[in-house]
């Protein structure tokens, strides 16, 4: 096969495929507030979901943050956004196995999840990023059927980022859309300190 044909035959491929591409966008017509998860043991689950936050403040959207278990140490993202009129709720408690104490733990979900709430409620709001809100369905520290009915009860057009490790069955399938974020290797395991831009 020569090169004209060798082009010609990539040609037709590609042309199939864009047809198949338009033809699903043509049949994408429903315009809806979305739910995404990402959840996953690897690293970049938190990132990802800031990364949503970024891009809609880039659209001129109005987005806000809801921060659980993290909070005790400077977060790049947060000095960002801020800076752009995000509001954040950081539960501000660090890691459970840090506090070894769970009712202060359950306290401080409890006081970031009511601010949630609210942002559930309010459809100025776009953009909502519930960090690291798996892990507290995981440990019980807020009731399931509360929180998925405060999602599934937003407005209408309101799009919200579920971020953490092992979501819940229930979650999962509420979601429009879920990303597994997989640990092939991650620097900390061969003694690398967490780095300023990179981990936090």
């Amino acid at each position: 096969m020569n090169e004209q044909d060798k082009k010609a035959k990539h040609q037709q491929r590609q042309q199939k495929l864009k047809e198949k591409v338009d033809e699903r966008i043509a049949a994408a017509t429903d315009d809806k507030g979305l739910l995404l998860v990402i959840t996953g043991n690897g690293k970049g689950k938190s990132t990802a979901g800031f990364g949503v936050v970024t891009r809609s403040v880039g659209h001129g959207l109005k987005a806000a943050v809801c921060q659980f278990i993290k909070g005790t140490w400077d977060c790049g993202e947060r000095n960002l956004l801020e800076s752009h009129g995000v509001p954040f709720y950081v539960m501000n408690t660090g890691f459970t196995w840090e506090t070894q104490n769970k009712e202060q733990d359950i306290a401080a979900a409890e006081k970031i999840w009511q601010e949630a709430k609210k942002l559930l409620q309010d459809p100025s709001i776009n953009t909502i990023l519930l960090d690291e809100l798996t892990y507290m369905l995981s440990y019980k520290y807020l009731d399931l059927d509360e929180v998925l009915d405060a999602i599934k009860n937003r407005p209408e057009g309101q799009h919200v980022v579920v971020t953490g490790r092992a979501a819940h069955r229930q979650l999962v399938e509420m979601a429009d859309t879920v990303s597994e974020v997989q640990s092939l290797k991650h620097a900390f395991e061969n003694g690398i300190k967490v780095q300023k831009g990179i981990d936090w």
